[in-house]
């Protein structure tokens, strides 16, 4: 069953970003922050064969991912510890705490799955404008390397 349902999801994604553009970038990249599993890289790279624009499509990424992990994170905030460990899992929460407490803003930056990052700097406490320029940064920088390789890609669809 659930072999089936990531195909099915990967096909309906890829029908969502080509009939509309760069607001299923957005969606796509809020949620990801939030809760699905489908990060909004592929459709940056193959933005070319969509008919957009590789910089806007990353612009577009950048911004839905910034927006939506501020959401997961005052989400946490509001949910509280007990919502996030049942929503995470406990093995998941106790290791998101243990590097938390560890390496903080750098957690945010080098952190992966991005919604754990999202949802954990919230629970524990992380001031937001330390969040957001963590997050600012490593999600900059990775929208950009996907950006680059769009861009290559588009030299070759042209």
């Amino acid at each position: 069953m659930i072999e089936q349902f990531f195909p099915e999801l990967k096909r309906y994604t890829q029908e969502f970003v080509s009939q509309y553009g760069y607001v299923a970038i957005f969606l796509i990249s809020f949620t990801e922050s939030l809760f699905q599993p489908i990060p909004p890289y592929p459709f940056i790279v193959s933005a070319p064969l969509f008919k957009l624009s590789v910089y806007i499509a990353g612009l577009v990424a950048f911004l839905g991912n910034l927006l939506g992990a501020l959401v997961a994170y005052y989400l946490a905030t509001f949910l509280g510890s007990a919502f996030v460990k049942h929503f995470l899992g406990e093995r998941l929460y106790l290791k998101g705490e243990s590097i938390f407490n560890k390496y903080g803003f750098f957690a945010v930056i080098l952190g992966e799955p991005y919604k754990l990052v999202c949802w954990l700097s919230g629970i524990f406490k992380m001031p937001v404008m330390t969040f957001l320029v963590a997050s600012a940064i490593a999600r900059g920088l990775r929208i950009s390397a996907f950006v680059f390789f769009g861009n290559l890609l588009e030299r070759f669809v042209r």
